[in-house]
């Protein structure tokens, strides 16, 4: 039998695919966009913000090799991503994408007793999980198109470490309030990627999640601001907390041939923060 083919450029190769990115103006999505463009793709960026999106594309259509363009959407409701879909389709006509990264999500803190319905649950699980499988849903047959058992279609669902812990407050928040739907929006976000990853399998698409621990982002800065790295850093077993490195090395990996035969996973990516009995542990006042 001849070896096959086992070079990093083969393994990691995402030349020429098409990819969608959710939440892809800032942070998590910004980072995971930039390293599909930088290793060949075609990559839609789609964010509410006009404006930080443009600044968003300009950088990695000055690096290549791939490239950057943007859509307006706004994921709070089926409307909304049934309009991402309408948008994209503009531009594919072909109706074909081979990368969905679902990363668009939203947080509420509040105190316990004063979470509002519509911003402190509605609008967290519409964006966060209803938003994810709708587009999912919508976007099935376009990934399914060139897909095949050694290629399939991917989709990578940004979840996060707060799907496994039971802490609603901690360093990150304002003392007092807690972020009480987000982690069960996440935790949701898992289960529907081990639904949709049995769903979708015998279509050639593979599903897995990625659960971020603390990376600096819009969502984390206000624990950054007021309690510092040096502290946040503390917590974390390997000393450090994560780097766009770190998300792009595994999105490409689950985006890339090397992952074919992966489907199903929930991947914490904190430095082993979750495991151990440190992390962000919860405040405790003496």
């Amino acid at each position: 039998m001849t070896t096959p083919d086992l070079s990093v450029q083969s393994l990691f190769n995402v030349k020429g695919k098409i990819a969608l990115v959710t939440g892809g103006g800032t942070g998590i999505g910004k980072t995971i966009a930039s390293a599909l463009v930088q290793n060949g793709a075609k990559v839609y960026i789609a964010a509410r913000k006009e404006s930080q999106l443009k600044e968003t594309v300009a950088e990695p259509n000055v690096k290549g090799p791939g490239s950057a363009d943007y859509i307006v959407a706004n994921l709070s409701s089926k409307t909304g991503t049934d309009a991402l879909i309408s948008a994209l389709e503009v531009r594919e006509p072909a109706k074909k994408l081979h990368i969905l990264v679902n990363n668009s999500g939203v947080s509420w803190g509040a105190s316990f007793e004063n979470v509002p319905e519509d911003k402190g649950w509605d609008n967290v699980m519409a964006v966060n999980v209803k938003s994810l499988f709708y587009l999912t849903s919508g976007l099935s047959s376009w990934l399914a198109k060139d897909a095949s058992a050694f290629d399939p279609g991917r989709v990578i669902n940004i979840s996060s470490t707060a799907s496994v812990r039971p802490f609603v407050e901690s360093p990150l928040s304002v003392d007092g309030h807690g972020t009480w739907s987000y982690g069960i929006s996440k935790a949701a976000v898992n289960h529907l990627t081990s639904i949709l990853a049995v769903k979708l399998g015998p279509q050639k698409i593979t599903v897995n999640a990625i659960c971020p621990g603390i990376f600096p982002t819009k969502m984390t800065a206000f624990g950054f601001k007021n309690v510092g790295e040096e502290k946040l850093t503390s917590r974390q077993p390997m000393g450090r907390v994560g780097r766009p490195s770190d998300l792009a090395g595994l999105a490409l990996f689950l985006a890339s041939p090397a992952s074919a035969h992966v489907t199903g996973a929930h991947i914490l990516l904190d430095g082993g923060a979750t495991l151990s009995s440190q992390g962000i542990a919860p405040k405790v006042k003496l």
